[in-house]
């Protein structure tokens, strides 16, 4: 089903068009990255819909199903902002099981999982191995997808955008936090985002920067690297 003409529709499609123009053909591999409470997961949804538009085979992904144990992800400290950041997914079953099979897969038909942990239950999820035809896009979205060790593997990358206090309201009304980005509670999650943007400077390695302050009305912006 085609989405109506909206601004916000305007701009899927344009980033759409976008990465069509370098890869017409052929597995794709799409990144939404962006801080917590950035809009990321309904972005990604929409993004997908418009490639299902031209008639893309499309699949959807979020990091979140690829967290580590409960343990693991708070052996730094329930509060550390490290802990947080270095510790929270597992990259390595991330591409094991989704990453390299969806890529190979033109070529091998390899099955690929687009999730591998329930991270409620803090259990692996059952095995649920999918394909793909040869011409397929993967649309992956989640937080610290452009950290130095995932940064290679994207075709394609878009970094969302929207202030703090935004986003941070947009998380208390969905998870109950608190909605003061300085409360205690928000430390070990703005800690880790901060170290993110330190260490990995993710808007830099994003093919498109959009501000997501408002989600109905999206807009491109474009950042002076001289």
């Amino acid at each position: 089903m085609r989405l109506p003409v909206t601004p916000a529709s305007t701009l899927w499609r344009s980033l759409r068009d976008e990465v069509r123009r370098d890869y017409p053909r052929g597995r794709i591999m799409i990144a939404v990255d962006g801080e917590d409470g950035a809009g990321k997961t309904r972005f990604a949804d929409n993004l997908a819909s418009v490639f299902a538009e031209d008639g893309s085979a499309v699949f959807r992904a979020s990091i979140d199903g690829f967290h580590r144990p409960r343990a693991e992800r708070y052996a730094r400290g329930r509060t550390s902002p490290e802990g947080f950041y270095r510790d929270s997914y597992d990259e390595a079953t991330f591409r094991r099981v989704l990453v390299d099979p969806f890529r190979s897969g033109a070529m091998t038909d390899a099955g690929f999982q687009l999730a591998a942990f329930d991270v409620a239950r803090d259990e692996p999820v059952e095995s649920e191995w999918v394909t793909a035809p040869r011409d397929a896009v993967l649309i992956v979205d989640g937080i610290f997808l452009n950290r130095p060790e995932l940064r290679g593997i994207w075709h394609w990358s878009v970094w969302l955008d929207a202030p703090l206090d935004v986003r941070y309201a947009r998380m208390a009304a969905r998870d109950g936090s608190d909605p003061d980005p300085a409360a205690e509670s928000n430390r070990r999650y703005r800690g880790g985002q901060d170290l993110y943007l330190r260490e990995a400077d993710p808007r830099h390695a994003a093919s498109a920067i959009v501000d997501n302050t408002d989600p109905d009305a999206p807009r491109r912006v474009y950042q002076d690297f001289c």
